[in-house]
């Protein structure tokens, strides 16, 4: 999978995509003859500037299109078809690597890395990860680097290697703390990553660690007042209710590691009320997950009665996200 991710991450149009064109300037009197006159010349120069003008047309179309396949990718994802999604993706990364953006291919990789976390496979995500900081470390922003850490520390979390996803947590904070400094502008598909993302992403780190080293509270306790900070950027922020609901099921789940159903309970429900709104199977998928382990382990908890039969009432498995 690396050596073809390289040569997709790679950067431009191919030798011949650049070359065909030049063949066009042969109509000034044959291949390789020197247009005659100043007239000539004139025209020739203009025939130059207009084939330029074409190639980054082309460069821009080809970005463009990377960023609706990667959009198509992710949409696919959200409602579960995952198969469909690894395509899109696979075809945005192609169209990055025609456009020769980097930093765009960086984030098209941190979906696919995003994707295979979701499926249960961390040494794939994290191989993608890596891939895409070797990729963009001389082009990439400082708010795509830290995304990029978080995502890896995302990885290494579920790999059960909490010394190197702590570092990777710092990093994001370190990086993301380096946003606006430079005066780079940003690239549009890059400003979803806020410093609600930030804190969303890292105490997920933090919850999976728990999950992986046996429900550790430990870990837990290092995940909630980081995911209560992104819970409560995320309830302000109305352009992303989706990750406010994700949020909220991960606070739910915290206080499940935590031995808090009551706490857990009250945060599911208010999940599921943003849940009705957005309409994302992925969200529908994780908070009937989480509810389901609430009544597994305090089935007999007045509020997580309440809730399941909520839940069942508002959101029945056969409903689907649109």
């Amino acid at each position: 999978m690396q050596g073809e991710h390289e040569v997709l991450l790679g950067g431009g149009l191919e030798p011949h995509v650049v070359a065909h064109p030049a063949g066009e300037l042969g109509q000034f009197g044959g291949a390789g003859e020197e247009p005659q006159g100043d007239g000539g010349r004139l025209r020739f120069l203009e025939q130059v500037g207009d084939l330029v003008e074409l190639a980054a047309v082309a460069l821009r179309l080809f970005a463009c299109a990377a960023e609706l396949a990667e959009l198509a990718g992710w949409m696919s994802y959200d409602v579960g078809l995952q198969p469909t999604a690894q395509k899109y993706f696979v075809l945005a990364l192609h169209a990055a690597k025609e456009a020769g953006d980097k930093p765009l291919g960086s984030y098209i990789l941190s979906s696919m890395s995003r994707q295979m976390i979701h499926l249960g496979r961390p040494d794939d995500a994290l191989e993608l990860i890596h891939l895409a900081q070797y990729g963009s470390r001389d082009c990439a922003t400082a708010r795509t680097q830290a995304m990029l850490y978080a995502m890896e520390a995302r990885a290494y979390a579920n790999m059960g290697q909490p010394s190197k996803c702590k570092r990777a947590v710092r990093m994001a904070e370190d990086t993301f703390a380096d946003v606006g400094l430079d005066g780079e502008p940003e690239p549009d598909w890059i400003r979803f990553f806020s410093e609600a993302e930030l804190n969303g992403e890292n105490s997920h780190s933090y919850r999976d660690l728990a999950y992986v080293a046996g429900r550790s509270p430990t870990y837990a306790s290092l995940a909630e007042p980081v995911m209560e900070r992104a819970v409560a950027l995320f309830e302000k922020d109305a352009e992303h209710q989706r990750s406010y609901a994700l949020n909220l099921i991960g606070m739910a789940t915290v206080h499940l590691l935590k031995r808090e159903p009551e706490q857990s309970a009250l945060l599911a429900e208010k999940a599921l009320g943003v849940a009705r709104s957005v309409r994302s199977e992925r969200v529908n998928t994780r908070l009937r997950k989480t509810v389901d382990t609430a009544a597994r382990d305090y089935g007999h908890v007045a509020e997580v009665v309440q809730l399941t039969d909520r839940l069942t009432a508002l959101l029945p498995e056969a409903a689907e996200a649109v």
